[in-house]
């Protein structure tokens, strides 16, 4: 059996009520301009998280070359999105805020602002000493803006790609156990708890929380981990009051940020690792499972608050789609990246 390789974050899962609409925000704000595939399909996989019936959808996957993860925007079609009824705080449980990578965050800052986006704090300091921003897209999802010295190429943007997401945990010593050994963020980059300057103006941030941000001792290994760069995990624990479940009561594809996916190497591996800690897979496509001009295997587990985990193991991937290229990465070094040669030519899915 293949050891277990965690190449880095593929992408967070994005729901939206229409995918060109919000693509378009992504690419003209945020630089993400690379569209790897787009598949109009039905998701029959995720029945636990759709209502148990297959449902329509629409998803594309985008990147910023300029290095991190992508976006996966997600459409779901022929049925009525379900928004969440009340505004969800800091520490409720699930993804609250998609972190995005910038070598400059105050050239970021200018530049949003210009533009109209709506800017939920000012640049500030993390509490692991990192400088950032947040804002909120025009469907009030919210980013966070963070300083990140990661370069894949280097382009005319002053954000790049995504660099981690912060979770709302019911208990953080489980859950620092559960991204340590399952997703290998086995550092603790920092554990601070109180109320934070820098989070003033973001919802719920009055309150009392423990912070605590992980990283990964691994070096970055797998075909396509140049591309998806370094991250990290951001969980957060309310401490004064009893949080709510971000997706509690909708479908999985409702608008706001459905999971966190995971580029890997050895499913097998994964899924043992996982049943070892009690997580078992919830749900799993098969191999050899198509998406648009993108081939592979994709599973799910759930946190230990239920936040939805993604693993894919890509077999195959668009290179230069108007001359029919594609790569295969079924026969290549699980551990070595891909050459850049081939890994730059993704820009021509622009």
């Amino acid at each position: 059996m293949q050891n277990k390789i965690i190449c880095g974050i593929q992408q967070v899962g994005i729901g939206v009520e229409n995918v060109e609409q919000s693509w378009k925000w992504y690419r003209d704000n945020l630089g993400f301009d690379v569209k790897v595939f787009g598949d109009v399909g039905v998701a029959e996989r995720m029945l636990p998280y759709t209502g148990g019936k297959p449902q329509p959808r629409y998803a594309i996957l985008v990147l910023n070359l300029t290095g991190g993860g992508g976006f996966e925007v997600w459409e779901p079609r022929e049925r009525k999105l379900n928004y969440p009824e009340n505004e969800f705080l800091l520490g409720d449980l699930g993804i609250s805020v998609c972190k995005v990578k910038s070598s400059d965050v105050d050239g970021a800052y200018t530049m949003l602002k210009s533009r109209g986006v709506d800017m939920v704090t000012p640049v500030g300091v993390s509490s692991c000493g990192l400088k950032h921003f947040y804002i909120r897209d025009p469907w009030n999802n919210l980013f966070e803006i963070e300083e990140d010295s990661y370069i894949f190429l280097k382009e005319k943007k002053s954000t790049g790609g995504v660099n981690g997401v912060v979770l709302g945990v019911s208990d953080m010593d489980k859950s620092i156990g559960y991204y340590g050994k399952l997703l290998g963020y086995d550092i603790v980059k920092s554990d601070v708890t109180g109320v934070f300057e820098d989070w003033k103006g973001l919802p719920g941030s009055e309150g009392s929380f423990r912070r605590v941000v992980l990283e990964s001792s691994a070096p970055l290994q797998g075909p396509l981990c140049e591309v998806l760069g370094t991250s990290h995990i951001e969980l957060v624990q309310a401490l004064d009051r009893v949080p709510l479940k971000i997706y509690e009561g909708r479908l999985w594809g409702d608008p706001g940020f459905i999971h966190l996916c995971f580029d890997i190497k050895g499913m097998e591996a994964v899924r043992t690792d996982a049943k070892a800690l009690g997580y078992d897979f919830v749900c799993d496509s098969g191999v050899d499972f198509d998406m648009g001009e993108a081939n592979g295997h994709f599973t799910y587990v759930e946190d230990p608050d239920g936040t939805l985990i993604e693993f894919v193991e890509t077999f195959k991937f668009p290179l230069i789609k108007k001359l029919g290229i594609s790569i295969s990465l079924s026969h290549r070094d699980p551990v070595k990246p891909l050459p850049r040669l081939i890994t730059k030519a993704l820009r021509f899915l622009k």
